[in-house]
């Protein structure tokens, strides 16, 4: 029998048997009789119940009898699967009604890596040697603001979304999602941990700096607000305050927040500087690429089957509420410009993308006019094939080189 305290004692004992007493023999015939006269005395109880019940009864036992009924359910019909509040089985997967999670899911697989696959020693001497002081703001404060918005990421997806699908192919992508959040969230801490960074004080400064706590805080208010056991999505403005809160993490927590995030990092890599982290960012670019599109697919697709109407206000004051807290982001993180890059080109390009998000949404842009501050930014968040073989790993994969918001 197996030890689960102690795993590894089955099979450095397994001799035993061979070692028995003359003792042990006898306890052993003693309990076999005990357990054979046991068994032959439930037997006869058995045949006596047996014989007090008829054909009759027998019978209705078996038609009430939910193992029996299971086998007896009707075929999964596609037609009749929803994203959320479907009634077909959750357990199975095909027939697909959504073929195109399923390929997100395939997609998503072909971004294999961890982030000690890539060098950071670079990043170490940079650090320590060549960045400057706004540089080095920039960076700690990057990172600190990262950690933890991939982590909130993971639980509004892992626990206030993914429950409440009804199709399992989307659960099984956002299950993949989960992973690679979590994922993501290590790659910051071996980024903070590789250049030796004070890791209580870089992770408590969401906590501690208010342009970084708005953001957070607002996030906490979408995910607090639908990760509740007592939801109802049948209800209208239950239904109406999930799809806003979606929205909100796929559209703009990822899909401009992130994205965003990501480009003051991608400015020093321009320049030659911490390459080892722009790298790494690379690689999450690619996840989040995935997030964003399948987040804003997922939020248009439930608004079709459930014919819901969001308040066109009450959108623009969510991208509003964003443009915010992402002004005052960007004047913490840039109070002092660095070179080819300022809080200017932040706040801008943050309304320029999320003019692309409202458009993919179907929402009416929220800044007309933004423009294209960065315009080498899509170019340099793609991964490139012209690296050392022997200082980095190889990045060609399936899905190719080039990433495509839209």
């Amino acid at each position: 029998m197996l030890n689960w305290d102690d795993p590894l004692a089955t099979f450095n004992h397994t001799n035993n048997n061979e070692q028995r007493t003359s003792s042990d023999k006898k306890n052993a015939l003693d309990a076999k009789a005990i357990l054979n006269n046991k068994m032959e005395s439930d037997q006869l109880e058995l045949n006596a119940t047996n014989n007090l019940l008829d054909t009759e009864v027998i019978k209705k036992r078996k038609l009430e009898s939910p193992i029996i009924q299971e086998a007896n359910l009707e075929p999964v019909r596609v037609d009749d699967k929803r994203v959320i509040n479907g009634q077909t089985d959750i357990n199975q997967l095909a027939p697909f009604k959504y073929p195109w999670a399923w390929e997100f899911f395939l997609n998503a697989n072909k971004n294999h890596w961890t982030p000690l696959d890539i060098n950071m020693s670079k990043d170490v001497h940079d650090y320590q040697h060549r960045i400057t002081m706004e540089e080095k703001h920039v960076y700690e404060n990057v990172l600190s603001y990262l950690t933890t918005s991939d982590i909130l990421a993971m639980r509004n997806i892992g626990l206030a979304v993914m429950e409440k699908m009804t199709a399992p192919e989307l659960q099984i992508y956002q299950a993949r999602q989960v992973y690679e959040e979590a994922l993501h969230t290590w790659t910051y801490q071996h980024c903070i941990e590789s250049i030796g960074l004070d890791q209580s004080e870089i992770y408590n400064r969401y906590r501690v700096v208010p342009a970084i706590n708005q953001k957070i805080q607002l996030a906490n208010q979408k995910i607090h607000s639908v990760l509740r056991a007592d939801i109802d999505l049948t209800n209208k403005d239950e239904l109406e305050n999930f799809v806003m809160s979606y929205t909100f993490f796929a559209g703009i927590f990822e899909g401009c927040w992130f994205y965003n995030g990501f480009s003051p990092i991608f400015a020093l890599q321009r320049r030659g500087l911490m390459t080892g982290t722009a790298e790494q960012l690379q690689y999450i670019m690619r996840d989040e690429v995935l997030h964003c599109a399948f987040g804003i697919r997922t939020v248009n697709q439930i608004i079709i089957e459930n014919n819901v109407k969001l308040d066109p206000k009450a959108i623009q004051l969510m991208w509003e509420e964003a443009e915010a807290a992402e002004i005052d982001y960007a004047h913490y993180i840039l109070q002092d410009p660095i070179l080819g890059y300022n809080a200017d080109d932040h706040i801008e390009q943050f309304r320029f993308i999320a003019n692309r998000r409202a458009k993919q949404l179907k929402h009416t842009e929220p800044f007309p006019g933004a423009q294209n501050r960065l315009i080498w930014l899509d170019e340099q968040a793609n991964m490139r094939k012209e690296k050392n073989f022997f200082e980095t790993r190889v990045t060609e994969y399936q899905t190719g080189g080039s990433l495509k918001w839209d």
